[in-house]
């Protein structure tokens, strides 16, 4: 089932050409979008389903710097930044509220596991501090779970995911942006190697660059263009709590994660499962992923059923007058796992005597895009100039959208980029980079 989400009346007319056409209406795509026509761009955002319909609207709603992979950390401090201002930026309430984020340790093994993160909060500047449980106790009264201390970060946020890609959507078009639903991209067209159009199932619009903020779908869009993203996606479950009277702000992540709503719910996740749905990429891309999968083994639970006979039976070529996968799947609506969901709320439930006869709103599950170094995509093309793609943020996107999309839009702009783009650069899966796992978590 979908979580809910805010509606947005979409632009009417496609038009027939602006500078920017965005494929995706997810928080990377519209936000890229917002601060093109801050730029003062002509823009359109082209969204299959609906704008923020998949992953942006279906993750915890958390906006945190602590845990990132360092290279991911300039980027997610500007983004931070952003959301502090985002609000009003948009005119509309996106959510976001500095909460702080306690990560809860049972050990003294897991306190000292977090020391190279501590260098780079130094470094950065970030806060990040263990503390002890007496000082969880301060942060949340009757904390109910026995542990040795937890690594905390005050500066960290958390905003509501069913608000913000709308809300962003909305202030595109304030901006004179074109936002159009229902309305797939199938492919781009070239003119002297330069992107020159993209072509819609509505029609062609000329542009002179085109942006993929595909989520989950870009492998599928970039491969039908011959290029190979590598890309697989984890599928991971989430549920809403009926109000609680008396919880705590502060977010907390452990073998179960929680984060307070504006609805006076709670949204609750397994800290310690995703589900990883096996499918013929993941044998093409085997060597590709190993590192991860292996890193993340503990975590990790591989299945193998129907999404497997699904991508076999799933076109990985079209022509542009063909109707695309885009279209016969206008929103990935996977199913929760219910044991997964169930393991989680009962540690909810346990953890603290507010949520004791907390109940169970709605669940659902979203397929989160991954790399095999667990670092986005956000780059220009070099074979294809003017093609550039913003992806696989692998369950970062969320809190780093608004400034993966402020530097994207840097760099169609052709503007000096608000952060050193070159860790997220598509040619270090080609040009014999060796992938880098970071300590990041």
């Amino acid at each position: 089932m979908s979580p809910p989400v805010d509606s947005i009346v979409p632009s009417e007319k496609l038009p027939s050409e602006v500078d920017v056409v965005v494929i995706g209406g997810g928080i990377i795509g519209v936000s890229t979008a917002l601060f093109l026509a801050r730029k003062g761009l002509t823009v359109l955002v082209c969204e299959k389903g609906r704008v923020g319909g998949e992953q942006s609207s279906r993750n915890w709603g958390w906006c945190r710097a602590m845990g990132r992979d360092f290279r991911e950390i300039p980027l997610i401090l500007e983004s931070l930044r952003i959301w502090r201002g985002l609000g009003d930026m948009v005119g509309h309430d996106l959510g976001y509220r500095q909460c702080g984020i306690l990560y809860m340790c049972e050990t003294k093994a897991e306190m000292d596991a977090y020391g190279p993160w501590l260098e780079h909060s130094e470094r950065y500047q970030i806060g990040s501090r263990l503390i002890s449980p007496a000082q969880v106790q301060e942060l949340i009264p009757g904390f109910a779970r026995k542990i040795e201390g937890a690594l905390y970060t005050a500066s960290d946020g958390r905003a509501e995911p069913s608000r913000a890609a709308p809300g962003i959507a909305r202030a595109v078009q304030a901006l004179g942006g074109a936002v159009v639903t229902d309305c797939a991209v199938r492919t781009i067209e070239r003119s002297g190697g330069r992107v020159s159009g993209v072509v819609t199932e509505r029609g062609t619009v000329r542009c002179r660059a085109a942006v993929l903020a595909g989520g989950a779908w870009s492998r599928l869009f970039a491969g039908n263009l011959g290029i190979d993203l590598p890309q697989l996606r984890v599928r991971s479950s989430v549920l809403r709590t009926t109000p609680v009277e008396g919880g705590p702000e502060t977010s907390v992540y452990g073998d179960f994660a929680f984060r307070r709503r504006m609805d006076g719910g709670y949204s609750v996740a397994h800290g310690g499962v995703s589900i990883s749905e096996l499918t013929p990429e993941h044998f093409t891309l085997f060597g590709a992923f190993l590192p991860a999968a292996w890193k993340e083994r503990k975590s990790l639970r591989l299945s193998f059923g129907k999404p497997f006979f699904e991508a076999l039976r799933t076109p990985k070529r079209w022509r542009s007058d063909e109707v695309t996968p885009f279209e016969r799947t206008r929103v990935l609506d996977p199913a929760p796992s219910p044991r997964v969901l169930d393991e989680a709320m009962g540690r909810f439930r346990a953890s603290h005597p507010a949520f004791a006869n907390a109940e169970v709103a709605e669940s659902w599950a979203g397929m989160i895009d991954v790399t095999p170094d667990a670092v986005p995509v956000i780059s220009e093309i070099d074979t294809t100039p003017g093609f550039f793609i913003a992806t696989g943020f692998s369950g970062h996107g969320f809190g780093i959208g608004p400034g993966a999309g402020k530097l994207m839009a840097d760099l169609v702009a052709g503007d000096d980029p608000v952060v050193d783009p070159a860790p997220f650069r598509f040619n270090r899966f080609r040009d014999g980079s060796k992938i880098v796992l970071d300590a990041g978590f």
